[in-house]
């Protein structure tokens, strides 16, 4: 076969092999190499009709396939860049308010902490697990790869505010999806059995009593699907994605005491719009303008007690300084009661409380740990549902794999976030750690903040905000 091709073409298919090289090294993933021959072929060779129909006299074909052939495209482009480099990323709940509003819209970098090689590659573009409309999974189980990260610029530091994949969304109930199962099953399970004296059982009974809560509660979860819904499994990176703190390092020892967290005994910064829920006295409502004022939400008003003029609201330092100055507005404001319902781990008794935590060691990777019962429900979701191992107890003894353990080494860094609406965020405290796999990025700025307790022409589009630096919220 005789090749014709100009020196021009020659030149593109050199600039693009070279960069599409360039990228696979990046990948280290040499399995794209099998594409070459199709590239060669649309520069050089030109034995596949790629565009076929524009040699076609048909206007309607020539109209259709022109806007068939960019949206390929376009969702081609858009598939490699959210895999790869970069994704839009908006702010659902107020778990990180003060810090991240609710209607920020975060650009985030893949690239920061290196992006992952997706484990599901077979998906539609720009949605997370299900169609909309069709309300169906929009990923295939197969193929299926394991977890590998390319290089990145850096890692994740103390204090960076991460995208990650929620790790307790493994397994999911669709009519609840923001809810973690695991603390609904043990919570239903315990409201579901007789009332027992667990502190005075021994640690392997301690087991088998949280064992059955466990059971009852998934039971009456997938018997209630009207109430539930379908109950389904999720690959890692199809699970839902939220953005927290990074408060703990792999290797770090944490412990909040007093709401002030600890890391090794050192006490960590808080950020500085870190939030705590008050109990606010009031003489009347707090004027619209002043809660616009001070950063008070819509959202955060609804916990307010008319009959007796209390508000249950979540304030910063400044927020709280500035209503304590409004003697005609405000009596009095008061720390709202601690509390320990649906802290992790689940399926152990602590007198850890979500202002008084642990301490708890956060798995490394290479780290080993002595096992015990006593220990052992802190960890045994990372051995189990992050590693891949099965375990079991019987007789007192801790099985991993079949064989007797009494240590474990662990595969992957684990990291521990938070939301900086302390008293208003579902995070680490409720789910445990977030493994190294389920890392997806770090924002990079806000590029678009919309309030939603305002209208267009009232305030609704942020300017202040816009092209704000992620990391300068500290």
């Amino acid at each position: 076969m005789k090749i014709e091709a100009s020196r021009r073409q020659w030149i593109k298919l050199g600039i693009v092999l070279i960069l599409y090289i360039a990228f696979l090294i990046w990948l280290r993933s040499w399995l794209g190499v099998v594409v070459i021959p199709f590239i060669f072929d649309v520069y050089i060779t030109k034995i596949i009709p790629w565009t076929w129909w524009k040699k076609s006299k048909n206007k309607a074909v020539l109209s259709i396939m022109s806007w068939v052939d960019a949206i390929v495209f376009a969702l081609v482009a858009v598939y490699f860049v959210n895999l790869y480099f970069f994704q839009n990323y908006v702010i659902p709940s107020s778990s990180l308010e003060k810090s991240l509003l609710v209607g920020d819209y975060l650009f985030v970098s893949k690239m920061s902490y290196g992006a992952r090689i997706p484990q599901t590659p077979l998906h539609m573009p720009l949605t997370q697990h299900t169609l909309p409309i069709l309300n169906c999974k929009s990923y295939l189980e197969w193929p299926k790869w394991d977890y590998k990260r390319v290089s990145g610029i850096g890692e994740v530091e103390l204090n960076d505010i991460v995208v990650f994949n929620f790790p307790a969304g493994d397994t999911v109930a669709t009519a609840v999806p923001a809810e973690d199962i695991y603390s609904i099953s043990y919570e239903l399970g315990k409201q579901l059995s007789q009332p027992i004296d667990i502190a005075s059982l021994s640690l392997e009974q301690q087991r088998q009593v949280f064992d059955i809560y466990y059971t009852k509660g998934r039971k009456y979860i997938e018997e209630n699907p009207q109430m539930y819904g379908k109950v389904v499994s999720r690959p890692v990176d199809r699970r839902e994605n939220y953005v927290k703190r990074c408060v703990g390092l792999p290797g770090q020892t944490l412990e909040i005491k007093n709401r002030i967290i600890y890391l090794d005994g050192k006490p960590n910064k808080e950020p500085d719009n870190v939030q705590y829920r008050y109990y606010v006295h009031t003489t009347k409502e707090l004027p619209a303008d002043l809660c616009h004022e001070i950063g008070i939400s819509k959202e955060d008003l609804s916990g307010y007690f008319g009959e007796q003029s209390v508000y249950n609201i979540p304030l910063t330092a400044k927020a709280k300084a500035a209503l304590l100055a409004r003697k005609d507005l405000v009596i009095s404001i008061e720390n709202v009661p601690d509390y320990s319902i649906g802290l992790y781990p689940q399926n152990k008794l602590t007198n850890w409380t979500i202002d008084n935590y642990g301490p708890i060691w956060i798995p490394k990777k290479g780290g080993t740990i002595d096992l015990s019962l006593e220990n052992l429900p802190i960890y045994e979701r990372p051995i189990r549902n992050y590693e891949g191992n099965t375990l079991a107890v019987e007789d007192g003894k801790i099985y991993i794999n079949g064989k007797e353990a009494t240590k474990y080494t662990f595969k992957m860094d684990y990291y521990w976030m938070m939301g900086d609406n302390r008293h208003n965020s579902a995070d680490s405290r409720f789910w445990g750690f977030v493994p190294e796999d389920h890392i997806v990025g770090k924002p990079i700025f806000i590029w678009l903040s919309l309030d939603n307790d305002r209208g267009w022409f009232d305030g609704k589009i942020r300017w202040d905000r816009l092209f704000k630096k992620v990391d300068s919220i500290k």
